[in-house]
């Protein structure tokens, strides 16, 4: 049985969608090479990569640091200089230095291939509506 694609009840997704948080390891990493940070900086500062369009939810963002520290990417110490109440601060390991530098050559492979895709599209030739069946 053949199902007729105009029947079907699925959202319609918009590419990039729902791939974002692929890419919160990477934008952490990032963020921390710049400067140790703790996580509510992280939230201002991960919009600023482009791969979330609003700022990220809290939670994902502290799960992904405990799983970054228990993978030995990142380490955290309990700052308790100024007022107010003792910060979480995270900074980038030897380890995670290396695995930042694995997305960044993933990344670089993945857009290049984008970029010849979209230089294929661009190329292809016109099809004259007449062409339609």
């Amino acid at each position: 049985m053949s199902r007729n694609p105009s029947h079907t009840t699925r959202k319609k997704r918009f590419p990039g969608t729902k791939k974002a948080e692929r890419y919160i390891q990477p934008t952490i990493l990032l963020a921390l090479k710049r400067k140790p940070s703790y996580g509510y900086e992280l939230l201002s500062v991960i919009p600023e990569f482009g791969f979330m369009e609003n700022q990220a939810p809290p939670g994902m963002i502290y799960r992904h640091l405990r799983d970054l520290e228990e993978h030995g990417l990142v380490l955290s110490e309990w700052e308790t200089d100024g007022t107010g109440p003792a910060k979480r601060v995270y900074q980038l390991t030897g380890e995670g230095e290396q695995v930042l530098a694995y997305w960044i050559d993933y990344m670089e492979t993945l857009a290049d291939k984008m970029q010849r895709f979209i230089e294929t599209y661009r190329n292809a030739p016109e099809k004259d509506s007449s062409d339609v069946v």
